[in-house]
Formats: structure tokens, sequence, C-alpha cells
């Protein structure tokens, strides 16, 4: 019997040599080129989903003791002087209601992670998988682009794990920004600029800029293209976010 597994016409990986997905999970902090390689053996991704939805609940709960979702609610509305000219516009008792309904929407959109985690991922390795297919000509199957993309996002575990540390020890709950809660980016020092400036602050963020390497790493690999033509997609794509981020900030804070 054969000791090879065949992934695509021409390409070949050894059978019963992969990682184990606690493996995988190392290694992408230590030698990421192996989780990317084993992915083209098996396209399993359930432990990053595991880790990721531990983390933002458990940091999420955090979030509820220490903060509450009523403060955290009313600094996103101070950080927008549009909405908080508008809640000033309403009679007292309007105002206490829109600050009671928008702190149960955070709520619920703070233990909602998981499917919001599994939507939006499910998207962007959509875009990501007909981008490369279509565009650069790769045979990359979905679930293939959707386990690099979970494993590429690993490194957010490390914000939850700085929020929790923060929060517990020193965290102002005053100063708490739900959208930026480390100091991991230039914005989270300078909350008093402009929305639109604090927004590009907020993208030269060092989790995010490795997060956005590991996936071009990971593209290329799996695409079996060169860094520069993963990096053209994935950077590409970063960058319309970007635009599309500033551009909101810009028109509605």
């Amino acid at each position: 019997m054969s000791n090879e597994v065949v992934v695509d016409a021409g390409t070949t990986v050894p059978a019963g040599a992969g990682l184990s997905q606690v493996e995988r999970v190392v290694d992408t902090f230590v030698a990421p080129s192996k989780t990317f390689n084993d992915i083209l053996r098996s396209s399993s991704w359930w432990l990053p989903f595991v880790l990721m939805v531990i983390g933002t609940l458990v940091s999420g709960f955090v979030v509820q003791k220490q903060v509450g979702f009523d403060r955290v609610n009313e600094n996103q509305i101070h950080a927008s002087p549009k909405a908080e000219d508008r809640l000033n516009q309403l009679s007292p008792e309007q105002k206490q209601q829109q600050l009671a309904i928008g702190a149960k929407i955070t709520g619920i959109i703070t233990y909602s992670i998981p499917i919001i985690l599994l939507i939006s991922m499910g998207i962007y390795a959509l875009i990501l998988w007909g981008c490369f297919n279509f565009l650069l000509g790769a045979k990359t199957t979905f679930w293939q682009v959707f386990a690099t993309s979970f494993y590429a996002a690993l490194p957010y575990l490390i914000v939850n794990v700085l929020l929790i540390v923060t929060l517990y020890f020193g965290g102002n709950a005053e100063a708490y920004d739900y959208k930026n809660p480390v100091g991991t980016n230039p914005a989270y020092y300078l909350p008093d600029v402009a929305p639109w400036l604090k927004s590009i602050l907020g993208e030269l963020d060092v989790i995010k800029l490795w997060t956005l390497a590991l996936e071009v790493l990971g593209m290329a690999i799996i695409a079996r293209k060169t860094m520069a033509q993963a990096a053209l997609v994935v950077v590409g794509l970063w960058a319309i976010r970007v635009i599309l981020t500033v551009g909101a900030a810009a028109a509605f804070s």
C-alpha cells in the first residue's frame, strides 16, 4: 500500500507523518511553515476555533465584571462626537432607554462571538479562496483556506490574555475601549485624535500585522504561489478593509 497521500495533481505528502492539533497550534507561533504545510494533509481547524472561543468568552466575562456592559457602551458613545450629540438631544428618559438598549446589545454581541467568528471567518475565507483560485489560478480548497485563516488568527489569543491581565491589574473602566482594548497599536495611546486617524493608527497593530504576515505565508504555501503573489492578494484585501473602515469612521463618528 502506498505511504503517500495525493493532495492535488502532481503533489503528494507523506501519510501518517502529520502534526497533531496541539503541535499545529504551537508551531503557528514558533515554526508556522510547518503548520501551513500540514494543512495540505488535513484541513482540520477545530482546535484554534475552540481556543479563540474560550479566549473571547473568558475575556468578555472579565469585561462584564470589571467594566460592565453599560460602561462599555457609554465609552463607545463618548468616542463618537456625532453619537454623543444625538444622545444628548434626547430627553433624560429616552437617554436612559437608549443607554440600556445599547448595554444589552453590547452583551449580546460579546457572548455571540462564536457564531460571529464562524460567519466572519467563513466569508473572509470564501473571498480569499475565490481570489487565489480564480485570479491566480490556484487549486486550493475552501476548507484549506478556512483552516489557514483560523491558524493565522491565533496571535489574537495574546490580546485576550493582555486584556484580562490589564483589567485585573490596574485597568481603568472609564478609559476602556471595546474596539481597541490593549496597547498593541499607536491608537491606544492617542485616544483623543480624530476618529478617522485613530482608525488608521489602530490598524498599525503588532498583532494584526503578525496575523497578516501569517496569512501571507500560509496562503503562499497552500496555494503554491510566491510570497509576493500571496501578499498581493492578502495585503490588497486588508488595504481595502482599512479604506472602508477609515471611511466609515470619518463619515459616522
